[in-house]
This record gives structure tokens, C-alpha cells and sequence, in this order.
């Protein structure tokens, strides 16, 4: 296991963290007192059977859903009693995502894939040229910048997605099985360009996984166990 850093602060708390959804009249509590915390510079796997409420869970991180009960802090701060315009400028600032599936954009380049998020918060092109060049150096990929993503390979196209990821400088990066669609040997070449990304920028990464194998390698693996989470 690796050994991240360890004295980085909380930027990603979970408090008392419930989800229940009503289904033909019945309540279903996918989450019952969830409580996590992921330190800056730290990779942890969150694993579990499917429907154990992974997903739920890393949507309430990530400010996409409302927990029914309970509080997300980001960097400190509670998000319960935010409106859904300061959960969205506060998503945008400070949380990262990346999926299964990249989605990049096909008709636009490796570095405009990633320039678009910036000039989307305010950077110039010129800023947020040089900031995507960067970030392709960080993962490999300076020499295929200009290439659209259908001339890229899956593990490529799936770096080119965290660099974007990352490209306005989130403090949290949620992942969503980022190696789920990748061989073996791929999944592992794209996870050490993702774990190169956390160590270098101090981000909180919290990464959801069914491979066994990467998640033995990062700094805490978790998993959801009847609703809450225990650490393994």
C-alpha cells in the first residue's frame, strides 16, 4: 500500500450521512450514519457489492444529490443548509469528476478538451492553453495534445478525462470506476498518472473501484457495509 501523505487536512467529510428513497410505498435506506474523511495528497478506494450505494454515495460527496439526513463538509465547511446555487458555484470550485466513460468532447482536441472547463470559469485561452499543456505533460500526453479523442487510445482518452478533470484546480477528485472500461495493464498505466496527479497537487481523490488489485494499492480502501462505511 502506498503512503500518501497522512498530514494533509480533511478537505472531504462525511457527518451522519443518510439516504432513503420511497419505492411502491416502501422506504429503501440506501445509507445509514455514513461517515468518511479524505485528507488532501490521499487515494481512497471505496468498494462493495453492486447496489450497496457507491454511487449514492460519491453523487452526495460531489454535491449532485442531497443526503435525507447528515452533512457534507468541504474544506471544512457544511454544505446542509446551502441552496442548490452555492452547492453548484461550491462544485464547480472546489470538486473534480471523473467516469467510467470519459466524455470528451469528440469534435475538439486533447488540450481544448481541457481548456474548455477554464475558459468556462473565467481563464483566457491563453491561460488555460498553458495551464492544458501542463496537464498533458503530467500524464503523458504533450506529443498527442492536437489529436481529437477518437485518435486516441482508451487509456489515453481516460488520462486526457482526469487532466481535465483537474484542470481548475478542484481540492477533491471523485472517480467512478475511472479504469472499469480498461485492460489490466492500461487501467494500470492510467492509475499511476492518476495517482502522479493527487501526490503532485495535494487534492483529496476518492475513488470508486471493483478492482481488488487497485484498490489494495492506494492509501485506505473502504467499503459500504449495511449502509454505513467501514475501513478495511
Amino acid at each position: 500500500m502506498n503512503s500518501g501523505s497522512k498530514t494533509g487536512r480533511v478537505l472531504l467529510e462525511l457527518r451522519g450521512v443518510q439516504r432513503r428513497f420511497e419505492q411502491g410505498g416502501a422506504v429503501i435506506e440506501v445509507l445509514r450514519d455514513a461517515n468518511l474523511q479524505v485528507r488532501g495528497g490521499e487515494l481512497t478506494a471505496l468498494v462493495g457489492p453492486s447496489g450497496s450505494g457507491k454511487s449514492t454515495l460519491l453523487n452526495i460527496a460531489g454535491l449532485l444529490e442531497k443526503p435525507s439526513a447528515g452533512d457534507v463538509l468541504i474544506d471544512g465547511a457544511g454544505t446542509s443548509k446551502l441552496g442548490n446555487g452555492r452547492r453548484g458555484r461550491l462544485r464547480g470550485s472546489h470538486i473534480g469528476f471523473v467516469f467510467q466513460f470519459h466524455r470528451l468532447l469528440p469534435e475538439f482536441s486533447a488540450q481544448e478538451n481541457i481548456m474548455i472547463p477554464q475558459m468556462l470559469n473565467g481563464y483566457s485561452r491563453d491561460e488555460a492553453a498553458a495551464r492544458a499543456e501542463q496537464l498533458l505533460a503530467m500524464v503523458g500526453l504533450r506529443a498527442r495534445s492536437t489529436h481529437r479523442p477518437g485518435a486516441l487510445s482508451g487509456g489515453e482518452q481516460q488520462r486526457v478525462a482526469i487532466a481535465r478533470a483537474v484542470a481548475n484546480g478542484p481540492r477533491i477528485l471523485l472517480a467512478d470506476e475511472p479504469t472499469g472500461n480498461l485492460d489490466p495493464e492500461t487501467a494500470g498505466e492510467v492509475f499511476e498518472h492518476l495517482n502522479t496527479i493527487v501526490r503532485g497537487t495535494d487534492t483529496a481523490a476518492l475513488i470508486v473501484t471493483h478492482n481488488e488489485a487497485l484498490a489494495a494499492t492506494m492509501d485506505r480502501r473502504l467499503t459500504i457495509i449495511n449502509g454505513g462505511i467501514s475501513e478495511l
